[in-house]
Formats: structure tokens, C-alpha cells, sequence
């Protein structure tokens, strides 16, 4: 199955099939939101028609803040109405009877009176001929989205192949690390027992095997490798969900706060400049990856 975005725009138009029908055109906006919000704009004698929109809408989406616009159109060769002769009669007819019992009332302009006739020539759209234009719109809408959700896998996937490469820089720095504070303890202990003149009275073999005690509880201390090894599991998961497709969103979310609180630890471990950064690049890593998967459906 593909991934989808949940922004998208599409358009779909009708054109007029009978006389005094009007032409027809459906517009379809989506950003993300965290459940399915449907909004309609359309002329108030279409509204009958709404729970019919609603329900194909709701089939075909899961998620997203979607605008549903409705708009009549005439054809080009319509601009201007042609008013029969029986509709001047009437009009005019209905002009006196007001005139007569409100004699300060203004008369007709040749505008109202052009949309008046307007009105009474034109015939509205069938039902099925206004959901067929909107199956046209939603399936142009998912295949928007589809290409946009193409992106994001293709850029949620440079972001997880840069989080392995940070993961592989980290793990040969914790034996250089121990190592080092390995060393800075026998010097420490070295320069400990000088001041105290005690230098002469311990052997070489406590000293050593005192600093190896302390740079193993060290290295206990800032060992990183669950956090590795669990950092690693998530970003499989991330791509297995990739490669699946569907309603994945609120799953990628998910295991996107679990990448941050790995991170997170591997920061608050870090005794070294080198895996400091290495946190922080995947922290920017990660957050980059939040920003497109809340557009994933």
C-alpha cells in the first residue's frame, strides 16, 4: 500500500448537460489534523446534498482537515439571461400589485429584473450528477496525496539512514572514552599519593587495579549500548511501517517520540564532546523526522 500525506489539493469541474443547467465545480483542500475534520462551503439549495458529500468523503479519507467547496458556474454563452415574455408579464404584473399597496416602493431595475428571470430559467444539478463530479474531485485529491506522501517517505528515509550513521559513529567512542578516563584516574591516584607522600607504600598492581575499578563502574555509568540497540529496533519499525503503507501516522508518531527519549539518554550519558554532538545531531535528526511524519496520514 502506498503512504499518504494528508495535504492536498484538487479540483474537479461539470459541465452543464441540459439547458438552463449549470455548469458545476468541486474544490478540495487538505492539510494534516489529527482526525478526519470536514468543513463545506456551497450555496444554501445545495445543502440537501451534504450528507451525501460527507459520507463519500468519509470513506475515502481517514485523516486531515479537508475545505469542501461547491460552486455553481453558467457556461460561457449564459452570461446574460434571456427573459421569455411570460416571465416580463408576470414580473410586471407582480410590480403593480406590490406598487399598488405600498405606493413609496422602489421600482425594478433592469438588473433585478434580469436576475429574477435568472432565477426562475435555471434548473439545478441532479443529485448523482453533483456526487459523480465529487468522486472525481476525492480521487484526484488521493493522488496528490499520494505523491506527497511519496516525498515524505523518500525524506524520512535520508532521515533514518543519517540516525544509523550517527548510531555507528557512537559506538567505537565508548571504549576510547573509558579508556581515557581510565588513564585520568591512575594519573589522579598517581598525584593523590605524591602530595600525601604515600607514593612509595602502594604497589603499582593497587593503583592499577583501583583505577580499573573505577573506569569500570565508569563505563557502566555511560554505557549506551540499550539505548543504541533500541534506537536502531525503532528506525527498523519506521521502515517496515514505511514499506506496509496505509494508515500509519499516528503509529510513526508514536515511535517518533521513542527515537527522541533514546536520544535523549544518549545525551544525558554522553561524558565526551564527540557523543554531545553525536545527541544533538540526532535530536535535529529526529525532530526533522516529526515535522513530516504529522503530515502522514
Amino acid at each position: 500500500m502506498s503512504v499518504y500525506s494528508m495535504t492536498g489539493y484538487a479540483q474537479a469541474m461539470g459541465e452543464a448537460n441540459a439547458p438552463g443547467e449549470p455548469g458545476m465545480a468541486i474544490e478540495l483542500r487538505s492539510v494534516n489534523s489529527r482526525f478526519l475534520d470536514l468543513a463545506f462551503r456551497m450555496p444554501d439549495e445545495m445543502r440537501p446534498i451534504e450528507p451525501a458529500l460527507r459520507e463519500l468523503l468519509t470513506a475515502s479519507l481517514r485523516r486531515g482537515k479537508v475545505e469542501v467547496r461547491v460552486a455553481t458556474r453558467d457556461s460561457a454563452d449564459s452570461g446574460l439571461p434571456h427573459p421569455h415574455p411570460e416571465q416580463l408579464s408576470a414580473l410586471a404584473r407582480l410590480e403593480g400589485t406590490v406598487q399598488g399597496w405600498l405606493p413609496k416602493a422602489q421600482p425594478l431595475s433592469v438588473h433585478e429584473a434580469l436576475q429574477w428571470c435568472r432565477a426562475g430559467t435555471s434548473a439545478p444539478r441532479s443529485d448523482e450528477a453533483v456526487i459523480e463530479i465529487a468522486r472525481k474531485a476525492v480521487a484526484a485529491l488521493n493522488e496528490a496525496r499520494r505523491r506527497e506522501g511519496a516525498k515524505l517517505v523518500t525524506i524520512l528515509s535520508q532521515r533514518i539512514a543519517r540516525l544509523r550513521e550517527l548510531a555507528t559513529e557512537a559506538e567505537p567512542l565508548l571504549p576510547q572514552v573509558v579508556e581515557r578516563q581510565q588513564q585520568r584516574f591512575l594519573e589522579r591516584w598517581r598525584a593523590a599519593l605524591e602530595t600525601t607522600g604515600a607514593a612509595q607504600s602502594v604497589p603499582a598492581e593497587a593503583l592499577q587495579e583501583r583505577a580499573l575499578g573505577e573506569a569500570a563502574a565508569f563505563a557502566l555509568r555511560i554505557d549506551v549500548a540499550e539505548e543504541l540497540a533500541r534506537l536502531r529496533a525503532h528506525l527498523e519499525e519506521v521502515d517496515r511501517l514505511l514499506a506496509a503503507g496505509g494508515e500509519i501516522g499516528k503509529r510513526l508518531d508514536f515511535l517518533i517520540q521513542e527515537l527522541h527519549r533514546e536520544a535523549n539518554t544518549l545525551g544525558s550519558k554522553s561524558a565526551a564532546l564527540e557523543l554531545t554532538q553525536i545527541s544533538v545531531e540526532m535530536k535535529v535528526a529526529i525532530e526533522q523526522m516529526r515535522e513530516q511524519v504529522q503530515n502522514i496520514e
